[in-house]
């Protein structure tokens, strides 16, 4: 069965509206899919390359009715050049190690990433995860994911990225870090490594997830250019205003 035979049998499902959990007063819709089967991952590059995002074995696109706020973006990581801030950023953490896993969940990860939640995002869905919870996030995968482990010399866990491998880039589906660690910029510098590893195996892009120019939680994405979005059905470029390059 070619990919194109594979899509035509695709099946897609609409969810009922729920609050959006970005802006006040709106409501969200996404627009869903399996990602299921021997052309999974070739899927999943497909609908990556069409705004749609990834969790557990589902494939979702916002389809909300009255709002178009929610805009895919990606990083060109073959055009991407550090500013100061980002290269003060590397120095920082030139002393932490890298390793890159299979989707396997740990109780170090799980005790790292519920730190993070509590100092974060104390009030969020994802505060409530248990380790069960956790190891579904991370392992219920039907496409070719991997976790990227950042550790300090003495090999304590800091930093960790739940990564997609796409056939052209890396997607950033989830991270999370030591939040005792604010002055290492760790959320920065995971993004920097992403791109450097793109540029290293020749990728690229660097899949972001969705930019709301109206939610400031979102704005540090502006600050990886060159940045496309993706709108009227095609990658645009989206330029960058007031990013401080000291």
């Amino acid at each position: 069965m070619t990919v194109n035979q594979r899509r035509l049998t695709q099946h897609y499902f609409m969810t009922a509206p729920m609050p959006c959990p970005y802006l006040a007063g709106r409501f969200e819709r996404k627009l869903v899919t399996e990602l299921r089967g021997p052309e999974a991952n070739n899927i999943h590059d497909l609908l990556s390359r069409s705004g749609f995002r990834r969790s557990h074995s589902i494939a979702y696109l916002p389809a909300c009715s009255e709002c178009d706020a929610c805009v895919p973006v990606r990083v060109r990581s073959a055009d991407f050049c550090k500013t100061k801030s980002f290269r003060r950023i590397v120095a920082k953490n030139n002393d932490l190690t890298r390793t890159i896993l299979p989707p396997a969940a740990t109780q170090e990860q799980f005790q790292l990433f519920s730190e993070y939640q509590d100092a974060r995002h104390g009030n969020g869905d994802m505060a409530r995860m248990d380790a069960r919870d956790y190891r579904a996030m991370i392992e219920d995968s039907t496409v070719d994911t991997s976790i990227f482990e950042y550790r300090r010399s003495d090999h304590s866990l800091i930093a960790v990225a739940l990564v997609d491998n796409l056939s052209d880039g890396l997607s950033a589906v989830y991270s999370f870090f030591d939040p005792r660690e604010q002055r290492r910029g760790l959320g920065t510098f995971i993004i920097l490594d992403l791109i450097n590893e793109c540029q290293i195996l020749e990728l690229p892009h660097v899949y972001l997830g969705y930019w709301i120019g109206e939610c400031r939680k979102m704005s540090y994405k502006m600050r990886f250019q060159p940045l496309e979005g993706f709108r009227g059905g095609k990658w645009v470029k989206i330029p960058s205003s007031n990013v401080s390059d000291d």
